[in-house]
């Protein structure tokens, strides 16, 4: 039983069941795009896309999107860089019964930002975000890792979303990486020059 608790996140809606560092809750709680606030902390951000397939529904996530728990789900992932350093590794799912104009980007969206396309759209209605610690056990820590091509058993902390578009559902989880605590808002104007001699 142990073995398949850690492959369940307890997911909450308030972010102080999770303890995490003041830094962290930040980054969790923070609204509008998680893209944007990426692109103001780094000099190039980029979408890496990890894969974009057909796949089992996560025994934590069929609950969130009203599914039975062996369903297949379209599923895509990837890791969000700034300067190179991956600081989120996204998860989304989509039920394999939305249809194209639920979604109409989604299919073709390579490594362009999701966020961007969900945030700019009037049509998308955004759920409440639920908060949870991600364990070693768990599928997405797991993923983060082989991603990342590290071990270890450390905590990582993850918030998701659930986004409708017509008939259409889709559930975002973003695992924050440690990284991105490293991140500094960065000043797009440039310094003035003294030219005084």
């Amino acid at each position: 039983m142990r073995g398949a608790s850690l492959r369940q996140a307890s997911w909450h809606r308030h972010v102080n069941r999770l303890n995490a560092p003041p830094p962290l809750r930040d980054w969790l709680t923070s609204g509008g795009s998680l893209t944007a606030r990426l692109v103001a902390h780094s000099t190039a951000f980029r979408v890496q896309r990890l894969h974009q397939r057909r796949a089992p529904c996560l025994a934590d996530e069929a609950g969130a999107l009203g599914l039975p728990r062996t369903v297949q789900v379209l599923e895509r992932e990837v890791l969000l860089r700034c300067d190179e350093t991956p600081v989120v590794f996204a998860h989304t799912v989509v039920p394999l019964s939305a249809s194209a104009s639920d979604w109409p980007l989604f299919g073709g969206l390579g490594e362009r930002s999701l966020g961007s396309t969900l945030f700019y759209d009037p049509q998308v209605l955004r759920g409440e975000l639920e908060f949870a610690r991600i364990r070693a056990g768990h599928p997405l820590m797991e993923r983060a890792r082989a991603a990342l091509g590290v071990d270890g058993d450390t905590v990582l902390y993850a918030r998701r979303c659930l986004y409708r578009r017509h008939r259409g559902i889709l559930l975002v989880t973003e695992v924050f990486l440690p990284p991105v605590l490293a991140l500094a808002r960065r000043d797009p104007t440039p310094a003035p020059t003294n030219n005084t001699k």
